[in-house]
C-alpha cells in the first residue's frame, strides 16, 4: 500500500484556515463511524486517531461502532447521513472488497463517498491453533491438501480482509478450507485460541498478544515485506506462495456531497494528527503504520483497490447476497 504522507510544514500552513474558521466548522462534536466492534483492529486505530484528530479540530470526535455484514451496516448509515462534515466514516479494505463481493448493496462505495486521507495499514498474520501439526506455510498447505474441507478458518466477517486473504491464499495454494465468519476479529481470534477454528489471517494488533504467550502460532505475514514488529516472521510469499500480498488498511471518508472546503480542512488536520510522534508510537506498539496523503492520492488509491479486489473476487468466484 503506497500513499505518500504529506510533510508537516505544508500541513501546518494548510491547517491555518482550519484554526481561523474553527467557529464555523466544526462547531459541535463530530461522529466517526466504524464498521467493526470494540477491540478490533479498526477500533484500535479509530480510537487512537480520533483522540489526536480531536485535539487538532478542537472538538470531540465520538467513535461510533456499528459492526455487522462486513462493515456494510456502518457504510450504509454514513452514505445516508447528512453531508455536513459531522458524520465521518473510517472505511477500510473491506469496503473495496464488498463492492464486488456483494450483489445488491444499497450504496456505491466508489461514488457515494468522498476520500479524505489514508489513516493506517495493519498486516494480517497467518496464525494457527497450537494443536495444528504445522510450523510453516508449506506444512499447512500439505495438511490442508490431505484433509480437504476439514480445516476451519475464522474471519472478522464476510467480505473482510481476513476473509478474502484466506480465499486468495486457498486459491493460490490449491487447497480447500471452510470459512467461519464472525462479527469482528476479537470474536474470531477468541474462537481460534479456544480451538473451535484452526486457522486465520488475523490483524497483527489482535493476534500479537496471543502469539507472544504461545496461545497462537504465527506462520507468516500477509504483506509484501516483513512487518517491523515481527521481523523474523517470513511473508507468505517468502514461505512458498509467490505473489501473495494483502493488508488491512483504513482511510477517512465522508458522504460524497460534503463541501470540498470541509474535506480539505479535515485532510489537513488528519495528516497533522498522523504525523504526531505520540500517535506513531501508539500505533507502532500494535504493529500498525500511519499513512496520510492528500485527498487526490487517497481517492486514487481507493479506485485502485476497487479494481484490484474486483479482479480477486472475480477470479475466486466468491459471491455474497
Amino acid at each position: 500500500m503506497k500513499l505518500i504522507t504529506l510533510c508537516v510544514v505544508s500541513c501546518l500552513s494548510a491547517a491555518a484556515p482550519l484554526a481561523a474558521l474553527g467557529q464555523v466548522y466544526p462547531s459541535k462534536p463530530v461522529r466517526l463511524v466504524l464498521g467493526f466492534p470494540p477491540g478490533s483492529a479498526a477500533d484500535v486505530v479509530g480510537r487512537i486517531f480520533a483522540a489526536k484528530l480531536s485535539d487538532g479540530v478542537k472538538q470531540s470526535i465520538v467513535v461510533d461502532n456499528r459492526p455487522g455484514a462486513g462493515s456494510n451496516i456502518a457504510t450504509e448509515a454514513v452514505a445516508r447521513a447528512p453531508a455536513d462534515g459531522y458524520t465521518l466514516f473510517m472505511g477500510s479494505v473491506a469496503n473495496t472488497i464488498n463492492a464486488s463481493l456483494y450483489k445488491n448493496l444499497p450504496f456505491d462505495f466508489g461514488r457515494d463517498f468522498a476520500a479524505i486521507t489514508g489513516i493506517a495499514s495493519v498486516p494480517n498474520l497467518l496464525v494457527v491453533h497450537p494443536s495444528m501439526p504445522v510450523r510453516s506455510v508449506r506444512e499447512l498447505i500439505a495438511v490442508a491438501k490431505s484433509r480437504p474441507n476439514e480445516i476451519l478458518y475464522g474471519s472478522s466477517g464476510n467480505g473482510t480482509s481476513p476473509h478474502l486473504s484466506a480465499v486468495l491464499f486457498s486459491s493460490m495454494a490449491g487447497i480447500k478450507i471452510v470459512h467461519v465468519p464472525y462479527k469482528g476479529s476479537p470474536a474470531a481470534v477468541t474462537d481460534l485460541v479456544a480451538g473451535r477454528v484452526q486457522v486465520m489471517f488475523a490483524p497483527a494488533s489482535t493476534a500479537l498478544p496471543f502469539i507472544k504467550t504461545g496461545r497462537l502460532r504465527a506462520l507468516a505475514a500477509s504483506t509484501a515485506k516483513r512487518p517491523a514488529i515481527v521481523p523474523d516472521l517470513p511473508t507468505v510469499a517468502e514461505a512458498g506462495v509467490k505473489g501473495f500480498e494483502t493488508a488491512i488498511w483504513f482511510a477517512l471518508f465522508a458522504p460524497e456531497a460534503t463541501p470540498k472546503d470541509i474535506i480539505e480542512r479535515l485532510n489537513a488536520a488528519s495528516v497533522l494528527a498522523l504525523a504526531d510522534a505520540d500517535l506513531k508510537q501508539k500505533l507502532a506498539a500494535q504493529g500498525i503504520d500511519p499513512i496520510g496523503g492528500t485527498v487526490a492520492q487517497t481517492a486514487e488509491f481507493t479506485r485502485n483497490e476497487l479494481s484490484k479486489w474486483a479482479k480477486v473476487v472475480r477470479e475466486s468466484g466468491a459471491k455474497l447476497d
